[in-house]
């Protein structure tokens, strides 16, 4: 798993072009304001039930911790495969991030998806102290 996060003032995203043809059809973005966006790659390596387990906590707990640094309690969350080089299969990883969301939901953060298997526009304001973006491989 690699992630890169920002510490956003806001973050906005509109599908441009559908990248699966079997995912839900899109036509509408939106905008956050003052948001953990998180940019996730997962990996081939991630789909092994033990490396799952332990790249899941910590990926909650990098997230949960960033947030925290601002109070912040809305997160966007992002396929991104081009942080890393072999990608997980795209099932396991909506499956990966869907379960992430409800984690997250579950301890009161107001939780994002941008459209997966798009490619999208991105409008991204994000505050200047460094860590104000992180990239991380877990």
């Amino acid at each position: 798993m690699k992630m890169l996060t920002f510490q956003a003032k806001h973050f906005g995203w509109e599908p441009f072009s559908k990248t699966l043809p079997d995912v839900v059809d899109v036509q509408e973005g939106d905008r956050v304001e003052d948001a953990i966006v998180v940019f996730l790659h997962l990996e081939a390596k991630d789909e092994n039930t033990e490396e799952r387990s332990r790249v899941f906590r910590h990926t909650l707990k990098h997230i949960k911790w960033l947030a925290n640094k601002r109070s912040f309690r809305n997160v966007v969350l992002h396929s991104f495969t081009h942080l890393g080089a072999e990608n997980a299969d795209a099932e396991f990883a909506l499956a990966f991030m869907e379960e992430m969301a409800e984690r997250l939901r579950s301890t009161d953060y107001t939780v994002w998806l941008t459209p997966f298997g798009y490619f999208c526009e991105w409008s991204l304001s994000v505050y200047g102290e460094s860590l104000a973006k992180v990239w991380k491989s877990v």
